[in-house]
C-alpha cells in the first residue's frame, strides 16, 4: 500500500491570505519604476548580507566585512571551515538561475555545492537517523532514512503541481526540508536557499532581497515557528513568520530605494545641516527590519554621513523611539515607536 500524496497541512486562513497581498502590494511599490531593479552595487551588497546571515544563523564567526573580502577574492583571516562555508555559499546562489525549484537532481546539486569539503558525501541524501537538538533537549526527530528519498519526491512534486501563491509554496517546502532534514548537515542553509530559488522564479527581484537577513535578527522566533509548527502538526506558525520576515525585507529595500532615488534631498554635510524629516522614519524602518544594522551601514544604505546618522539615532534615543540592547559591538537596536 502506497502512502498518499503529499498535501501540505496548512489552512489558507483570511490572515495568511491578507499577509500574501501585503507582500504583493509591496512588491509593486518595489518594482513600479523601470529603474528598481537593483544596481551591480546593490546585488553586491545584498548577497552578502544574505549568505553572511543564513551562514551566521549556522554559527559560522565571519562579519559583513569578511564575506565581503572572500567575494572579492581578498586574503581572509579566520576558521578555515567557516571560510569554505562561504565560498560554498557564494558558488551556490551563483548558480541559482539554472535551477529548476521541483527537480530533486537540482537539490542535490545544490547541498553538493554549498557542503563541499565540508562532509564526507555531499550531495547525497543521508544514510542514517537524526535528531535535532537545542542544547541537550531533542526538538525534532526527523523521517528514518529509508524514507528520505520518497518524502522529498513527493514534496517536490506537490511543489510542481501546486496552484498556491509562491509565497505559500516556498515557505512550505522551506519548512518541509527542516522537517525531514534529508542531509547529514547543512539542511538550514539549503532550505532558505531553496525558498530564495522558489521566490525568485516568481519575481526575478527576489533573488536579490536579503531575506535571510530578517531570519537572522530573529533567530529565536524563527526556531520558535519551527517547533511551533512541529508540535501542531500545522504549518501556519512557520509560514506566517516567514511571510513576515519577507515583508519586513521588502520594507527595508523600499526605504533604500526611496533613498537612493533622492540623495541629494537627504544628504547630511559634517558641518551639520539638517536632515529631510522622513529620514528618522526611513532609520526606524531599517532597524525594525534589521536590528544589528551598524551606523555605517545605515549610513551607506541612506547615503548619508556617518556622522549625520549618529546624530539622528543619539535624537531618536533620547524622544524615546529607540533604544540600544546590548554593547556597540555585539548589541542590537530595538524599535520603540515609529508612529
Amino acid at each position: 500500500m502506497t502512502d498518499p500524496p503529499y498535501a501540505p497541512p496548512l489552512p489558507l486562513s483570511q490572515a495568511l491570505l491578507h499577509q500574501v497581498a501585503a507582500i504583493c502590494d509591496a512588491l509593486g511599490r518595489w518594482s513600479a519604476r523601470e529603474e528598481a531593479a537593483p544596481s551591480p552595487r546593490l546585488r553586491r551588497e545584498n548577497r552578502i548580507h544574505t549568505i553572511q546571515a543564513s551562514l551566521a544563523i549556522e554559527r559560522n564567526s565571519l562579519s559583513v566585512e569578511q564575506v565581503s573580502a572572500i567575494v572579492d577574492g581578498k586574503p581572509v583571516i579566520g576558521p578555515p571551515r567557516d571560510i569554505q562555508e562561504v565560498r560554498n555559499a557564494i558558488a551556490a546562489y551563483e548558480a541559482l538561475p539554472r535551477w529548476i525549484p521541483s527537480d530533486p537532481r537540482h537539490l542535490l546539486e545544490a547541498h553538493g555545492l554549498l557542503m563541499a569539503g565540508l562532509i564526507e558525501h555531499p550531495g547525497r541524501f543521508r544514510r542514517g537517523g537524526v535528531g535535532i537538538y537545542r542544547g541537550a533537549d531533542l526538538v525534532h526527530m526527523a523521517p528514518a532514512a529509508g524514507r528520505v528519498s520518497a518524502l522529498v519526491d513527493d514534496l517536490l512534486g506537490w511543489l510542481n503541481a501546486s496552484d498556491w501563491h509562491p509565497l505559500l509554496t516556498s515557505s512550505v517546502v522551506h519548512y518541509e526540508l527542516e522537517f525531514i532534514h534529508p542531509f547529514a548537515d547543512g539542511n538550514g542553509r539549503l532550505g532558505r536557499l531553496w525558498q530564495t530559488l522558489i521566490l525568485s522564479r516568481w519575481q526575478p527581484l527576489l533573488a536579490w532581497l536579503p531575506i535571510e537577513e530578517v531570519v537572522r535578527n530573529r533567530q529565536e522566533a524563527y526556531y520558535d515557528s519551527l517547533g511551533k509548527a512541529d508540535q501542531a502538526g500545522d504549518l501556519t506558525p512557520f509560514v506566517s513568520f516567514m511571510l513576515t520576515a519577507i515583508g519586513s525585507a521588502l520594507e527595508q529595500a523600499i526605504c533604500q530605494q526611496t533613498a537612493a532615488h533622492h540623495p541629494g534631498s537627504e544628504m547630511g554635510s559634517e558641518m551639520g545641516s539638517e536632515i529631510a524629516a522622513g529620514t528618522a522614519e526611513r532609520i526606524l524602518a531599517l532597524l525594525a527590519a534589521s536590528p544589528r544594522l551598524s551606523a555605517r551601514l545605515l549610513a551607506e544604505t541612506l547615503h548619508l554621513s556617518s556622522r549625520a546618522v549618529e546624530k539622528q539615532l543619539a535624537a531618536l534615543q533620547a524622544a524615546g523611539r529607540l533604544r540600544r540592547v546590548g554593547s556597540a559591538r555585539s548589541g542590537h537596536w530595538q524599535v520603540l515607536d515609529r508612529s
